[in-house]
């Protein structure tokens, strides 16, 4: 009832009455003290600790919660010693938290409300409007069969929609403060390029990361302000675009929504014209997570992620790789994008250790064309494609930025005509996805929310594309060392990271558990024991492992079909080829997660050659030429 209905009944009590009820109502507070709702709680009696005996269980139920609520009842039973109880003078939470922590309890929760999905209102989630494209913002659904590599973020946002206290760095060309979407959302920053002339400003370093503009005229080229290989080009806004796939503002009724809705960016400008210098970008990495850097003021809003759209080609600079084990021992997570020379190696820094490699997929799962590819990845996500070779994109990433082809204009919104393509937008759908793990559950490591992204990822396809189009194949370079495309094809594990990002699947992870299988050795040779282990699994604070289950699925021919149960388990493969094992583990509360692990084993090595002669002898000859037809024979099966 009202407060002004409630009003209304208790004048009409009044005139009733008399005056005696109406000098009461006078005298009575203004408004009346919030009512606390009555508590409904889950509650699970262990098995030790109560026989499965439902009227005495019930019993016992109501004298241990009546220590905490005295107006205590049993509903119904939900299950075996699961049962629905209700008080009233105290919350949900309240309640649930103080029979949790009673002795034999497994698990007590508030037996929340669950509401529809979540929907946001801007309005080129639903379709990019008058520009296109018609699916609107594709990647942030629900995948379903004609946007296989959707994120479901839409999903995940049921159960978090991010926090402010969830800091994002985007190491970028700057940021449009300017642009309505943006309100709100983004943090001072910093700007960490030296170059006055590169960086376009008309000065070096200062506290306004503001996007001035990069565009590159060959006046630039001529007179020495870039490098001789830059080409001339309209400014990209570039910063502004990956800041607004993070964390625009969502359910705001205008533009589009953000994979990490309210979480903050924290803009710190390292690239100008034609790019930036690796030294101007490890200081900034370094100053996003708080780490004090020489003549640059303390960073009052410490970064828990870094998003790094950008990159060169070569392995992972002693540069890089100290800034990163530096940025990843303060805690914050490393996200960078793999690139887009078609297929090629890698870029730097997302072929560093620890960092979380992201590459780009097509609607359908594939790898986008345009992605570089390799073993260095974690994970791949949508990056945009336009599937016809001429019209209007119909799969672009929808984005904030800026209408200005040199200097800033106004603020626009990409769309199918002016779109936005490539792995530098499949980074911060990942980057804004840590951020919402770390928001569900702040305490999380960077290894961890690598491992709960990883161990979350949805499988790639393997069929559903135009004919013609293969699997994806390690990088390769011609007999020159010229680097050869590769362009559409069907990613798998060794060449695009664990699977696609499933953002519903991570959070549900984060808040729940993670089983994870581990290897030993991490590369499995035939005739060789290798042992299973689930105990890196991810599990609640406060909890342990209590039970775990392993079932090989498909022995694949090299080893045997069965179950095992314990923390461990060891196979030896017969021979080369793979084999799949799942895993359930069960922690102390009864929570449990499932897993599976498509796992390649190898040929065996040939023995070393035996000591006393220079010449080879027959029995290693025999072994060697066995161990090659092995390998033939597994290439001759693969898909």
């Amino acid at each position: 009832m009202s407060r002004t209905s409630l009003s209304h009944r208790l004048a009409a009590l009044a005139s009733g009455l008399g005056m005696v009820v109406a000098l009461a109502l006078q005298a009575a507070p203004a408004q009346a003290a919030p009512r606390v709702a009555d508590a409904r709680v889950i509650i699970k009696l262990d098995a030790d600790a109560y026989p499965l005996d439902n009227d005495r269980l019930d019993r016992q139920l109501v004298v241990m919660g009546r220590r905490h609520a005295a107006s205590l009842a049993v509903q119904r039973p939900l299950g075996e010693r699961v049962r629905l109880v209700t008080a009233s003078g105290i919350s949900s939470a309240a309640l649930a938290q103080r029979l949790a922590a009673e002795p034999g309890v497994a698990y007590a929760v508030p037996d929340a409300r669950v509401r529809r999905l979540d929907v946001p209102n801007d309005t080129r989630y639903t379709s990019g409007g008058a520009a296109g494209p018609v699916v609107g913002q594709w990647y942030l659904k629900p995948p379903d069969n004609q946007v296989y590599a959707a994120i479901d973020a839409q999903t995940a946002w049921d159960t978090t929609r991010g926090s402010a206290s969830v800091v994002v760095a985007v190491l970028d060309s700057g940021v449009r403060y300017d642009h309505p979407d943006l309100a709100g959302k983004l943090l001072p920053g910093y700007d960490f390029v030296r170059d006055a002339p590169a960086a376009n400003d008309g000065d070096g370093r200062d506290a306004d990361p503001s996007d001035p503009g990069d565009w590159v005229t060959q006046a630039d080229i001529d007179s020495g302000i870039v490098e001789a290989d830059c080409k001339p080009d309209d400014s990209s806004w570039h910063g502004t675009q990956v800041s607004g796939l993070i964390g625009a503002a969502t359910n705001n009724g205008v533009g589009i929504a953000s994979v990490g809705r309210n979480v903050m960016v924290l803009p710190v400008r390292v690239l100008g014209k034609c790019g930036g210098l690796v030294s101007d970008i490890v200081e900034a990495m370094r100053w996003s997570v708080g780490i004090a850097v020489v003549g640059v003021p303390p960073n009052p809003t410490p970064a828990r992620v870094i998003n790094l759209s950008l990159g060169a080609d070569g392995v992972c600079s002693a540069a890089f790789a100290d800034a990163i084990a530096a940025v990843i021992a303060q805690g914050a997570v490393v996200v960078a994008s793999a690139g887009n020379s078609a297929g090629h190696a890698v870029v730097s820094p997302a072929n560093c250790a620890g960092v979380i490699g992201v590459g780009g997929v097509r609607h359908t799962g594939t790898k986008v064309g345009f992605s570089d590819l390799g073993s260095e990845l974690s994970i791949a996500a949508p990056a945009g494609n336009c599937v016809d070779l001429t019209g209007p994109c119909q799969y672009p990433i929808l984005t904030t930025s800026n209408g200005g082809k040199t200097t800033p204009g106004a603020s626009i919104y990409t769309d199918s005509t002016n779109f936005t393509v490539g792995t530098s937008f499949s980074a911060p759908l990942v980057a804004g996805t840590a951020a919402l793990l770390l928001s569900a559950r702040p305490g999380l490591t960077p290894a961890q929310v690598k491992q709960l992204l990883e161990g979350s990822a949805f499988p790639f396809p393997n069929s559903g594309a135009e004919a013609g189009v293969k699997q994806c194949t390690a990088p390769q370079t011609s007999a020159s060392g010229t680097p050869i495309d590769q362009l559409e094809c069907y990613c798998n594990t060794a060449t695009c990271g664990a699977g696609l990002l499933d953002v519903r699947a991570a959070v549900v992870a984060a808040t729940t558990a993670l089983a994870v299988i581990q290897l030993s050795p991490a590369s499995p040779q035939a005739q060789q024991a290798l042992t299973l282990d689930a105990r890196g699994s991810l599990l609640q604070a406060g909890r342990s492992i209590a039970t775990v289950v392993w079932t090989i699925t498909d022995g694949g021919g090299i080893v045997n079909p069965g179950s095992a149960s314990g923390p461990t388990f060891s196979v030896t493969p017969s021979g080369a080829g793979s084999f799949v094992v799942a895993v359930t583990v069960s922690d102390s509360a009864g929570v449990s997660a499932s897993t599976s692990r498509l796992v390649s084993v190898a040929a065996a090595s040939p023995p070393p050659p035996s000591s006393g002669g220079g010449a080879l002898g027959g029995g290693y000859l025999l072994a060697l030429l066995a161990a090659v037809l092995a390998a033939r024979r597994v290439v001759s099966r693969r898909p």
